[in-house]
């Protein structure tokens, strides 16, 4: 564990490379046509400068928790704070399409590293009756570094090129990394079994795979028999995954983590959490842009209502959190969240964007509710040995929840859209379409709502086992 006088210099280095990381996997979303027009490239093709970075993070953090867990967790993470600043700089300096896709792959790499690590020295540094505050702290780092970013890159490309969206990440990460190097806790070792290989690729199989068929559900140029044949191998990858996990001495998840029921729906409601949330992230700009008509910068300030929110909550879910217990919080929390979503669904093509900003700003309010008390109470629920793998664990459930909340999203409301206007896709949208918008987008968020409901009771079901009383 690092010295008391060490606490706040290690959460200044972790929360930097973790908002860093986050923001980099929503900011560069809204480059994308630019990109596409440098490279003269397809969307199917441009896209995965978006996909690689998702799916590398998803696919990764285990292995990384699993690495830290033998290596220790300060090494990893200045090792992912290198990479990541290294790739960031290879992405600006891309010539082509082929090589910005690799250089966002190392970058992902570099971002899985301190995703999977940085709660694990959040707990190593601070003191228990601290950690709710602690983590609370570094979910507003995620939070801001997911939610900032589409504002933030559409005030950046008004100023150049959309090489400067990663040209801004390389001297944090590089002056960052020379920082974690002298501060960050020794090569603490909680493992020194064998690497679980067989678990790390199958596991990246099967997200890779299930991932990419869940993308491509509502996609025109995915047939049924191919999205079943990537369906199945993933189920497939996911079925070895298991029957390695329960034989191995040495896993690379250990299956007995989710014999405690309290962790299982702690795990659970963080992926419906997150679905919930990306799903009016993916859409609310659409509306903002076809039916309101509004200015890029606009739409930024509206969007601007998730993260401000959480910005002034999260720090005090997590102090709460250590106070009141996780449950009561973290239930709370999905419950608002739930609630923003249905008042979402009442929007008509003449709601004023104030009242939308009004509304986005309940559910970051939600999301900042339940975020940090329920990572909080994950990892003060498993030993030190596998705080590691359950650090990993919670950012796979994000990122999960975010590809499943983006994935949901897009195959209710092509489905619903293309029905009511005879096969069009929402980039044939035209203002005579507006009714048939609406009618898709409520549907999408009745969908969300539907979800949030199922996490809100996950996450209460949970049990009061979590609950304690810090000395004050």
């Amino acid at each position: 564990m690092s010295s008391p006088a060490n606490k706040w210099p290690t959460f200044l280095i972790v929360a930097t490379g973790v908002f860093m990381s986050t923001l980099d996997s929503s900011m560069v979303n809204i480059a994308l046509p630019f990109i596409m027009k440098d490279f003269h490239s397809s969307l199917a093709d441009t896209q995965w400068v978006v996909m690689i970075y998702l799916l590398t993070i998803t696919a990764s953090l285990l292995f990384w928790g699993h690495l830290s867990d033998r290596l220790g967790r300060g090494k990893v993470y200045t090792a992912g704070m290198l990479i990541f600043g290294l790739g960031s700089l290879a992405c600006a300096f891309a010539s082509f399409l082929g090589f910005l896709v690799f250089a966002r792959f190392c970058q992902a790499l570099g971002a899985a590293m301190m995703m999977a690590t940085g709660p694990a020295i959040i707990k190593e540094t601070f003191p228990k009756e601290q950690l709710g505050r602690g983590l609370g702290l570094i979910g507003m780092a995620v939070s801001l570094g997911l939610m900032s970013g589409p504002s933030l890159g559409g005030f950046l490309l008004e100023l150049a090129s959309w090489r400067i969206l990663f040209f801004i990440t390389v001297p944090l990460g590089l002056v960052f990394a020379l920082l974690a190097i002298r501060i960050l806790p020794g090569p603490t070792k909680h493992y020194t079994g064998p690497l679980d290989w067989l678990g790390s690729l199958s596991w990246a199989t099967a997200l890779v795979l299930l991932s990419l068929t869940l993308t491509h559900a509502s996609s025109a140029s995915w047939s049924a028999t191919r999205l079943l044949l990537t369906g199945g191998a993933g189920a497939g990858a996911l079925g070895c995954f298991i029957a390695v996990e329960t034989r191995l001495p040495y896993p690379l998840l250990a299956m007995s983590l989710f014999r405690n029921r309290h962790f299982t729906l702690a795990i659970i409601s963080a992926v419906l959490s997150f679905m919930v949330l990306f799903a009016v992230i993916l859409l609310a700009p659409f509306h903002l842009d076809r039916v309101l008509g509004l200015e890029p910068s606009k739409i930024g300030l509206v969007m601007l209502a998730i993260p401000s929110s959480i910005l002034v909550v999260s720090p005090l879910a997590g102090w709460l959190s250590d106070y009141i217990g996780a449950r009561i919080i973290s239930t709370l929390g999905l419950a608002v969240s739930t609630l923003g979503v249905l008042l979402l669904t009442t929007i008509q093509a003449s709601t004023p964007p104030l009242i939308i900003a009004g509304q986005l700003m309940l559910l970051g309010l939600g999301q900042a509710l339940f975020l940090s008390p329920n990572s909080a109470s994950v990892l003060s629920h498993v030993e030190a040995s596998k705080a590691g793998a359950a650090a990993a664990l919670l950012a796979t459930a994000r990122n999960l929840g975010m590809l499943l909340g983006i994935a949901q999203a897009t195959l209710i409301f092509s489905l619903s859209f293309r029905g009511l206007t005879n096969g069009l896709d929402l980039r044939d949208f035209r203002p005579e379409h507006t009714a048939s918008f609406l009618t898709a987008l409520h549907g999408t968020l009745f969908g969300a709502a539907f979800t949030g409901l199922l996490g809100t009771a996950a996450s209460w079901f949970r049990g009061n086992s979590e609950h304690h009383h810090p000395e004050k």
